[in-house]
This record gives structure tokens, sequence and C-alpha cells, in this order.
């Protein structure tokens, strides 16, 4: 098919931080979560270039003629990517500086620049220097004993040019600073100090100011500010024997990946620009000169130092499950009914309280459970530790290739296996994606099965901040589908035939162009076709193309997808029955969702899958089918038709692939997040 029908996946990438970017400069939006959504495009903007450029570079170094669907050469679209991301990073800066700084001082929130301290604060924070600062910082001056440092991913630093010579005769005349971590990047001052409710200085500018106190009897030239990205990828061999012994001799070496950006404050001269690019062998286009400080993610705890309600969205307190009242025993109410959980508006205390009663209960002999990322301080993860020091048998398949969260979980597998939990780590070369639960129960004389399955990460945090969807069910043929998966995750065996599930790497994916087609078939035969899908990314060629095909057949099609999406909509006799829109507002889209109107049936899945080829071929996922009939209509509604409706939050792809705000064209406002609140949260009623 024509490589114009496909939209590149970088670029797609980048087309959706632009949409976050967006969030940031909506007056709708309170101020202080303007600011909040500038330092999500950074830190999105930092995995970016940690991943995908990276990804792109190391085509460039090993197969420079590769192209995908989208007929785009490696060098092509690191160019294209490269001028997206400067147009991109440029905006960022000017609305920070001419929009969102001003706007904050008119409420008392000011940013104190060197060049404006009075008297008080320059005492202040020279005071603060000697005592915070000076006792850490370690000044590494170059010259033939002191080669150019190793210097961490997104780590802040300071060139600092030099002249004279030091104690030793020495002449170098460039050193390098290194911030310690472990500082804050942005300091509040005591507002009688300050002179305002919420007074604060970025660290960078204490150091400018200080900078000389570290290089006695030597004139500085100059102090630049930089950082730089790397390549954070981690390569596991698949014939590896232990890898979590792997893995752990690979985080280490995380943070001096290959250099992929270079980032300096808009002063830095060229000529120490163009050291510093030598140093770590990128080039121009790899530069990227902003007007602020070179970490913007940093500013991401002001909002939590600054008490103003008023500047933030209105709190809001999850509902508790109303199947589940207080003190229920859940197993008795799953045994009854599917219980159907929908994060965030409903507290995902429901799960944590499902395994914390499988953990206590005599009657429960073993628990099962996947665990991609979760929190630190995990609840759901002390109740299984729990659980097995109790004597149960408790299984968790820990994915230990969580990309940013290795770590993390190889600290939780090693606390299992110490009380006793059997950890594994499902199967090396396919990342255990799938969200299940199971609890086995005696029942007088047989044994019942109760599962939990999701579409989101059991993560406490993420679950304020996600929308998820969550299935309990007692069901017989589910149960025992979830059950084949464990049985695959942690034995050996041939894949078995699952009645409900279709499941990644085997089945999801056909089952799928199998259904999509099916749509297409009914279209030919003159009857309703319809297919609705919700994600996060749509990249597969071959469902991208089976989706094509349908909308010629007469399919409607109407794709809701957060983040990337290479399926270009509206294109006459190819997709002219295909809509693409996206949902970015104050929680993060995270449901997948399939429905299939499947001549009046209406087929509808929930699956921890994406439309992508790794997440069909190279995880294991799950995609469960919705059977109960009112827990169906609350999917449909709750996760499909609001968000067909909305027209506060939305984004519409035109046939070109380019996103534009939807037009409310008189109509009545409305926000699927924002109608869900007043539906379920308890604040909001």
């Amino acid at each position: 098919m024509d490589s114009n029908y496909f939209i590149n996946r970088e670029l797609g990438i980048l087309a959706f931080n632009k949409r976050v970017l967006a969030q940031a400069s909506d007056d709708n939006v309170p101020l202080l979560e303007r600011l909040k959504f500038l330092c999500i495009f950074s830190s999105n903007l930092d995995e970016f270039f940690e991943v995908r450029v990276a990804g792109i570079k190391q085509q460039i170094k090993f197969n420079d003629t590769y192209t995908g669907p989208d007929g785009i050469l490696p060098k092509q679209l690191l160019h294209m990517v490269s001028e997206e991301s400067h147009n991109l990073v440029e905006y960022q800066y000017r609305l920070l500086n001419e929009t969102l700084l001003p706007k904050l001082a008119e409420e008392g929130i000011h940013f104190l620049r060197r060049a404006a301290w009075n008297d008080a604060q320059r005492k202040w924070i020279r005071d603060y220097f000697f005592r915070e600062l000076m006792p850490i910082l370690t000044p590494i001056g170059l010259d033939p004993a002191h080669p150019f440092p190793r210097v961490l991913n997104k780590s802040l630093n300071f060139a600092v040019e030099l002249e004279g010579k030091d104690a030793f005769g020495r002449k170098s005349g460039v050193a390098i600073v290194q911030a310690p971590r472990a500082l804050p990047r942005v300091i509040k001052l005591p507002s009688e100090i300050s002179g305002c409710e919420h007074g604060f200085v970025f660290l960078s500018s204490i150091l400018h100011a200080h900078v000389n106190e570290l290089f006695s009897g030597m004139t500085v030239k100059g102090c630049y500010q930089f950082r730089v990205t790397r390549d954070t990828e981690l390569s596991v061999d698949d014939e590896i024997e232990d890898l979590r012994t792997a893995l752990q001799g690979e985080l280490s070496h995380r943070q001096f990946g290959d250099a992929v950006r270079l980032e300096v404050a808009d002063n830095c001269p060229a000529e120490m620009s163009s050291f510093l690019l030598g140093q770590f062998g990128l080039h121009a286009q790899d530069l990227y000169q902003v007007n602020g400080i070179v970490n913007l993610v940093r500013l991401m705890q002001i909002p939590d130092l600054v008490d103003r309600s008023d500047l933030k969205f209105r709190p809001y307190t999850p509902c508790l499950v109303k199947e589940f009242s207080k003190d229920a025993d859940m197993f008795k109410v799953i045994k009854k009914q599917d219980v159907l959980v929908h994060h965030p508006y409903q507290s995902f205390n429901s799960v944590i309280e499902f395994i914390n009663q499988a953990s206590l209960d005599p009657n429960v002999l073993a628990i099962k459970q996947t665990f991609y990322r979760t929190s630190a301080d995990s609840t759901l993860m002390k109740s299984l530790i729990d659980a097995a020091r109790r004597g149960k048998e408790v299984t968790v398949v820990v994915e230990l290739m969580a990309r940013f969260d290795e770590e993390a979980n190889i600290n939780w597998a090693a606390k299992l296996e110490d009380a006793g939990a059997h950890v594994v780590y499902g199967v090396v070369g396919h990342k255990t994606h799938a969200k299940m639960a199971m609890v086995v129960r005696r029942e007088g004389n047989q044994l019942k099965r109760y599962v939990h399955v999701a579409t989101g990460n059991y993560h406490q945090r993420t679950a304020k901040l996600y929308t998820d969807f969550g299935l309990f069910t007692a069901n017989d043929e589910i149960c025992e589908d979830v059950n084949h998966v464990f049985a695959q995750l942690t034995g050996l065996g041939k894949s078995n035939k699952l009645h409900h599930l279709w499941q990644s790497p085997f089945t999801l994916h056909s089952r799928l162009i199998e259904s999509i087609n099916r749509e297409a078939d009914l279209a030919k035969a003159g009857k309703p076709a319809r297919i609705i899908a919700k994600m996060n990314a749509l990249l597969d060629a071959d469902v991208i193309r089976a989706l094509y095909e349908a909308s010629a057949a007469g399919v409607q099609i109407d794709l809701i997808v957060r983040g990337v999406c290479a399926l270009k909509p509206g294109i006459k006799g190819v997709s002219e029955n295909i809509r693409v829109r996206s949902i970015v507002g104050r929680f993060l889209e995270h449901p997948r969702i399939f429905y299939f109107l499947n001549d009046g049936e209406e087929n509808v899945y929930l699956s921890s899958a994406d439309w992508m080829y790794r997440n069909f071929f190279k995880r294991i996922e799950i995609a469960f089918p919705i059977l109960d009939e009112k827990v169906k209509k609350r999917v449909i509604k709750e996760g499909l038709e609001y968000y067909l409706k909305d027209n506060l939050n939305t984004w519409e792809m035109g046939s070109d692939g380019v996103y534009h705000l939807s037009p409310l064209n008189n109509r009545k406002a409305f926000g699927a997040q924002q109608t869900l609140l007043q539906d379920y949260s308890v604040d909001f009623q």
C-alpha cells in the first residue's frame, strides 16, 4: 500500500507531545496545572530522545537503508525529527518566558533572577551556597591528568571558562562542575527575604553567582550550564542464564550510554558549544540552545510547594465501588456477578482489598499475579509478601525489562523471594505486559478461582492519574484461560486453546484481523458494520491495512488513539469512513477497548495491548471479553460513547495526518473526563 497512507512513528510521537504542550498554553487549564503540562512535555521529550532518537541513530549506524511503511530513510527521519524537536522546544521556552512566568508573577509566584536580587536576597543566597552547595561540589579542571569527566544522563553540569594559573602552576582554561543529583534545582526563599508569598531561585543561578568561589585565585570568564541525554536502552542476550543478574549488570551502564542530545543555555558561546559537542561525539543538529534552565522537568515540584488550590485542578475523591460495601466479602460478591471498576473515578482500593482479603483468608490456598510497573511503596506487594509468610502459594510474574522500572522491580523480586514467594520473570525475549491476578480458594470440597484482569498496571499512584478499567470475575472459562496463561509464564509446554481470551504472541493479532474482516464482510452484505477502538498507539501495518479495507467496504470506524497513530483517516477510496481522535486532558487516557458491532451482537474486549507489532508479537498480552450485558453497556458508554461525544479535550486528525482541536460549532460543551468526575467522584457529586 502507498507509503503516503502511513504516518511515521517518531513524527507521530512528536505530534502527541505537541498536543501535551498545547495544554500548557490553554487558558482554560489552571495555571499551576499548565506548568505541570510544560514539565510533562519535557519528560516525554527526554524519553523520546533516550529511546526513539537513540534508535534512529543506531539504525543509521548499522542499517541506513531500512525504511518502514512510511518509506522514510533513517538519515531523513533524523533530520525531520531534529527540525520538529527544535521548533517544539523553542515554542516551549517562549511559552514559559512570555506567558507562564509573567502569569505566575501576577499570582505572587516569582522566580528571582540574579540581576534583580536585592542585598538581603543576595546575602541569604550566599549563605545557602556556602552551607548547602560548597561542601559537596567537586570542580574538575581539564588537563592531561583530568580528562573530560563521565557525565551522567540528564544531569545538570556547568562548563566554566577560566583565566590564570592554579597553585600548581596549571593553566587549563576549562573546568567542569557537576551539580549533585541530591540537590533541589529550585529553592524556595523565606517570604520575608523574597518579598512575596512564593519566591524561588534556581540552583543554576546560585552556582552562576558563586562559581568563582570554587577556583581561588583564578578569574572566571564564563559559566555555562549544559545537560546531555543518552541512549538508555538495555541490551540483554536471549541466551543468558540468569536474567536478573544480567540486568543488574546492565543497569549500571544505563547512565553512560551513547549521547544523543546536548542542551545548553543561550549564553553559551559557539566555541564552548562546539567543544562540548565534540566531547560527546554529537553534531550541530543535536544541539539545543535554550532560553532558561536546561531541565524544565524539575519545575514539576513547584505546584507541590505552592499552596494555591485556586490555581490547580479541583481535587476529587474516587468513589468506592458500590458492589463492594464496607466489610463486604469480595469473593461472595464476585462469585455472584462480574464487577467493573473504572479508574481513577472509582477507587483502586478495591484491587488492594482483593489481594489483602486473599492474603488473610484461611480458605485461600494460592495467589498469582503479574507486575509490569508498580510503586516503590506498593501495598499490593506487601500483601503478597504477607500471604507468602502465612504459608500460601504465592506466585508473582515480575517483568524485569519494564523500561525505567527495572531496578524497582528487581528490588521487589528479591523481597518476595525472601518471603518465600515463587518469583518468575516471564519469557526472555517477550515482555510480560498482561495485567492479571488470580486467587484460588477452597470452598467446600472444591477449589474455586477468582480473577482480576485489567488494562492498567498494578500501580497505586498512576491509578489516580491514568484512566483504566479492571474486571473482577469468577467466570469459570475466563478463570481457566487466565490459569493457562500463568502456566505458560511459569512453566514449559505448548500453548493451549483458550475459551475467551485473545493472547499475544499467539492469537491476539489474528483474532483482531478476523474481527475487522468480519465487519467488512457484513458491510459488503449490506448490513450495518461498526468498529470503535480506543488505545494508546496504532502502528501495526497489517491492522492498518485491514482497517483501510474495512473502510473501503463501508464499515464505519472510530479510532480514539491517545498517542501515535500511523493511519491516515478521510482519504477518498481508502479511509473515508475512518475518523481518528486523540483525547488529552487532566488524566492520561490508558485503557484499550475494542468494539465490533458483529451483526448486533456487540463484541467488546478490554486489553493491555496497543495495536503495535511489539504488543502482538514481542509481549505477553491479553484481551478479555466483557460477557455481562450490564457491564458491557457501562464500558460502551463510559469508555467509548462519552469520548466520541467529547468536544473539550479532543484533537481530530485530518487526512493529512495533522491534528486540530475539535470545534464546538455551537454545540453544547461536553468533556468525557469532566462528566465521569461528575458521575463518580465524591467531591463532584
